[in-house]
């Protein structure tokens, strides 16, 4: 007896009926420690990719694509998507999905099991070199946001842009201005690579399970670094030191790392900024300044 293949589904994206079904099937449920939150609106996705910008003529990184929400949306533009994903059952199901809901976007799709700050390069679509993104959208998860994209713009020097939803107060770090009450340790790291900009605020609903913090979209546009003499290693030393004790002068936190107060004093000092400032108020360039002034004795 023979089966026919199950219809095309007219709407491709998955709705919440769809995710739930999904999950079911696979026996997953989301994870607090994977920080999963699956997306359950397709206007949400689709507005996501509309604000990224994504044609066909893109090759997008997506990191914890989950159930496929969001990389059907990327894939429905005509885009090639490389989704990371590290949960091996999801990893697994998502090509299947996009076979069955967008199967003329099937060839589209290179899947990584891998934990995002575990890889170094991207395998290759057929008959390429290995895969050169130069954009990133993606839901990252809550608990790893930060260490993700820092490590991925690192990583990808092809990433020249990229729109990611986080934490809402993740959202407001990574793109706050130096002496802003939100401007620390992501906001600095994050100025190397890009600037960060923070667009819509997106609301929990639209998320299985429900979250109980809002989520926003961060906009990144890739930059030059700072022109230095520090490498990127001595700079975040710098931005580390600054922040460990946030209510302490430059003087005094940067001690340990210039090997004395008075040294941290002269490098400051040397770099033409006020020693007695606190590193909330210093840019990337400040930083970067004060990186090439440490004493060869430190």
């Amino acid at each position: 007896m023979s089966h026919d293949p199950a219809p095309t589904p007219a709407d491709p994206l998955l709705g919440p009926a769809d995710v739930r079904a999904l999950s079911g099937a696979l026996g997953i449920r989301p994870t607090k420690t994977l920080g999963q939150n699956f997306v359950i609106d397709p206007g949400t996705v689709r507005k996501i990719v509309r604000t990224a910008g994504i044609t066909a003529d893109d090759v997008v990184v997506e990191v914890g694509p989950g159930l496929g929400s969001l990389t059907l949306a990327l894939l429905e533009t005509g885009a090639r998507v490389v989704a990371i994903e590290i949960d091996p059952v999801l990893a697994e199901a998502l090509p299947a999905t996009v076979a069955a809901r967008l199967p003329e976007a099937a060839d589209r799709l290179l899947v990584v099991r891998s934990d995002a700050m575990d890889v170094t390069e991207l395998p290759a679509f057929p008959g390429e070199g290995p895969a050169q993104p130069g954009a990133l959208v993606a839901n990252l998860p809550y608990n790893v946001a930060v260490p993700v994209l820092l490590t991925l713009l690192e990583r990808l020097p092809a990433l020249r842009t990229g729109l990611v939803m986080v934490q809402a107060e993740v959202a407001d770090r990574l793109a706050a201005p130096p002496g802003s009450r939100t401007y620390g340790v992501p906001s600095a790291k994050a100025a190397w690579y890009a600037r960060a900009q923070r667009s819509a605020t997106i609301g929990r609903t639209v998320f299985w399970p429900v979250p109980n913090v809002d989520s926003a979209l961060v906009r990144i546009e890739r930059r030059d670094p700072p022109s230095s003499t520090a490498s990127r290693e001595e700079v975040f030393a710098v931005v580390d030191a600054a922040f460990s004790q946030r209510r302490k002068t430059l003087r005094s936190a940067l001690a340990a790392w210039a090997g004395s107060a008075e040294r941290a004093a002269a490098a400051v000092t040397a770099a033409g900024l006020d020693p007695t400032l606190r590193g909330e108020r210093l840019g990337i360039t400040d930083f970067a300044r004060i990186a090439e002034r440490r004493g060869p004795d430190a």
